[in-house]
Formats: C-alpha cells, structure tokens, sequence
C-alpha cells in the first residue's frame, strides 16, 4: 500500500537506494581507516598517552571532575525551571506592568552569548571575595536556560486548545487557578520534548567553565593534558563522559516522560487500517 507521504518506491529505485547505501558505508569505511591510520603514524594510539585511563589516581581526579559537573548541572537546571516558570508565566500575565518587564529579562537573557554571560558574572561578582567560578558558571547557565524554559513555558501554555480556559472561566475558575489546573497540567506534555533537550543542552555548557577555571570535567582535563602533553587522548575521554552523560540524562527524562504522559512513542497518523465496507478494521485512526 503507498504512504500518505510519499508513493512506493519501485525496484529500480529501492536497487538505487541499496547502491547508495553501500557506496556510503564503504566511504566512511575508508574515511575512518584513513583517520585510524593518521593516528597510528602520529603515535596517538601509543600505549603511553592513554595510560592515564587505568592509573587511579587520575581516574579518582576525573571522578571527581564528573561529580562536580553532575552537581554544576542540576544546580543549573533546578534554578532554571523555577526561573523558567516565574518568567514564563509573567509573560503570560493580563497585566502590562508585569509581562513587559518579564518579557524584557527573558528576550535579554536570551540574547546574550552564554559564555560572554558567564564571564562577565565571574569578573563582577565571581572574582576575589566574590561568589567564585562555581557559582558564576551555575548562575550563567541558569539565566540562560532559564530563560529558555521561560519561552518553552509560554509556547507550550499558548498551544493548549482556548476552549479549555474557556472552559475553565466560565465554571468560576480565576486566572491562577485556570493557569495552575488546567493549561499547566496540559502544557506539560507539549513541553516535554523541548525541556528535555534544553537538559542536555544545560548539562554540556557546564563545559564552558572552562574560560573561567570553574571545577568541572574541563578543568581536570586540561590539568591532566597540561602535565602529560595527552591533549588529544584526555579530549577523547571528556568527550566520551559527556556523551555518556546526556545519553543517560535523556533516558531519564523519557523515562519521567512516559510516566507523566503515558505515551511510549508517537501516534502513528500513516497507519489508516485496512478498510472495508467504509469501516477501518486494522487499528486505523
């Protein structure tokens, strides 16, 4: 049966289709043996610059390295959303006094380059006797994502179909109660999605506290490469952390949102079920 989107593609295409895909595998093939050979006669692959991996001493430094961009993160998350909805909901105010000035902070934070963020609060506030890079890297992230959240709040709140405020006004409901019962609560699923990608968006700018010696995995890397010369190999095993990181920060949070949304995978709109007598009988829509 043709999809809706597109019609079946014939032999000769799916043959076209077969040839590209090998050609292509065959190409990053090569590719990767070309990479894997320029490391070999550069001496990358040596034992001695990856030896750092199985010497515990460094392996306690870049536990620690992780905790601490682990405890940066949620830091910066948790003052995010309650940033994210104090704003977002002001922004969403009757009142002009209250959503312009809402409106203003969000689109400012926004605007501005998060690492040019963070260096400025570290230079005024973070230096000396001052909050230090740790917090100066949290309020950075937080003030950005933040405000992130803030506009994914509102999006999320504004998508939800009118007549359910409608609804909601013309039982008695107020403006608080109309916004926490009923759109919020609704917003959430619409939300979902975006919120967990600007997690993972917090978790890996933690690395730009970098610019500011804030603790973090960074930092202990660049400590380590700095005393071994191993830039390339300590590069590789941040890396890896991070991708790590977020691939089991983003499993949690589907994890959450299946228990929140109750949905495992998206609705299906191609699968219109087989019809018969005017009637779909294979689970159609």
């Amino acid at each position: 049966m043709s999809n809706v989107l597109f019609d079946t593609p014939g032999p000769r295409t799916v043959a076209r289709h077969r040839l590209y895909t090998v050609a292509t595998v065959l190409a990053l093939l090569v590719l990767a043996g070309a990479v894997l050979w320029v490391l070999w006669t550069n001496g990358e692959l040596d034992y001695d610059p990856w030896e750092f991996v199985v010497t515990p001493a460094f392996l306690q430094v870049l536990g620690q390295g992780t905790w601490t961009t682990l405890t940066q993160a949620v830091a910066a998350i948790a003052l995010a959303l309650v940033f994210g909805v104090v704003f977002g909901v002001g922004k969403l105010s009757d009142h002009a006094w209250l959503r312009w000035p809402c409106w203003a902070v969000v689109e400012f934070f926004r605007a501005v380059p998060l690492l040019l963020l963070i260096v400025f609060i570290f230079f005024a506030y973070g230096v000396g006797d001052g909050i230090g890079p740790y917090w100066s890297l949290v309020i950075g992230l937080m003030l950005y994502n933040g405000a992130v959240v803030a506009e994914i709040l509102r999006a999320g709140v504004l998508a939800v179909p009118k007549g359910q405020g409608e609804a909601a006004y013309a039982i008695g409901m107020r403006k608080t109660q109309v916004m926490s019962i009923v759109l919020l609560p609704q917003a959430v699923k619409i939300m979902l999605p975006a919120l967990i990608s600007q997690l993972v968006v917090a978790l890996k700018d933690t690395s730009l506290g970098f610019y500011i010696a804030a603790p973090g995995l960074t930092y202990v890397g660049r400590s380590i490469w700095t005393e071994l010369g191993n830039q390339f190999q300590v590069a590789v095993v941040v890396a890896t952390i991070y991708i790590v990181l977020n691939l089991l920060l983003s499993g949690l949070a589907t994890i959450v949102q299946r228990r929140l949304v109750g949905e495992t995978s998206p609705i299906d709109l191609t699968d219109v079920g087989n019809m018969q007598g005017g009637q779909s009988t294979g689970g159609g829509i």
